[in-house]
């Protein structure tokens, strides 16, 4: 393998492809997810932010549910897609701004200021140092606010093998790329499509995939696919780091240890009042 280093993908490119697919019942279902995820029912007049907006749509739903949102991708593409996603379903730029900015900026995130929620769903296994992103985000939990992040999960070998295939996707020029896409998707989906098939309703769980991220299936495996960087962690890392910052868990769903993100809520703890013993 070349010791050139691996381009990044271009998130924003696959996230402005997925944009035509996003429709009302697509965001419902982002509405229902942070819904369940933070325990709440709306969130009027809360501070919201969104690092790593990508397509932007859970910052819509954080706007619908009533918060003043904050969105930041670095990738321009991205930033555009989340612009063009408050243009379509929002109301202008009424509690809504869209910034270019990185995880890994802490100059740029500490003029953010705080916020009552932090959301960065997927994003910072991305950016190529992902503890330092961890840290950095967690910085921007105000008091007695919450953390909502997702993390690759580590399966050891088994992520090594795909980090591998992500170098050679990013490596190849254009259509070259379906040398490791095409095999790749046979591994994804293969044995799925072989299931249909034998319970007699033949690709059914193709099209009626819906990621948790809102994205149809073939967008998700050029996704998964291409994310490059590309690094993980086991559920119970991600709670001792964060832990150690002074926040508790509050909610937690896991892959099961398979292929994915696991996903966490954590509360900031409130410093003890004046006095307090």
């Amino acid at each position: 393998m070349s010791s050139e280093p691996t381009p990044r993908f271009e998130f924003g490119r696959n996230w402005q492809l997925f944009l035509k697919h996003i429709d009302e019942s697509v965001i419902s279902q982002a509405i229902a997810t942070m819904r369940r995820a933070l325990d709440v029912e709306r969130l009027d007049g809360e501070t919201f932010l969104d690092l790593g907006s990508g397509s932007g749509l859970f910052s819509l739903a954080a706007w619908r549910l009533g918060a003043c949102v904050t969105s930041v991708d670095i990738d321009p593409q991205s930033v555009a897609c989340t612009a063009e996603l408050r243009r379509r379903f929002g109301d202008g730029e009424t509690r809504w701004r869209v910034e270019t900015g990185s995880a890994l900026d802490d100059v740029y995130l500490e003029s953010l200021g705080t916020f009552e929620t932090v959301y960065s769903w997927g994003v910072l296994h991305h950016t190529g140092e992902m503890w330092r992103a961890i840290d950095n985000t967690v910085r921007r939990v105000a008091a007695g606010g919450r953390l909502y992040i997702a993390i690759y999960n580590d399966q050891g070998p088994a992520s090594r093998r795909w980090k591998r295939v992500k170098q050679w996707y990013n490596r190849l020029p254009g259509a070259a790329k379906w040398l490791v896409l095409a095999p790749a998707f046979l591994r994804l989906w293969g044995p799925t499509f072989l299931k249909d098939l034998l319970l007699l309703r033949p690709g059914a769980s193709w099209r009626n995939y819906r990621s948790a991220r809102g994205m149809n299936a073939w967008r998700d495996v050029v996704d998964w696919v291409g994310g490059y960087p590309f690094e993980v962690a086991k559920p119970e890392l991600v709670f001792r780091f964060v832990r150690n910052l002074g926040f508790e868990l509050t909610w937690l769903s896991t892959c099961a240890g398979g292929l994915g993100c696991n996903e966490f809520v954590f509360a900031k703890k409130s410093p003890p009042a004046s006095g307090a013993v």
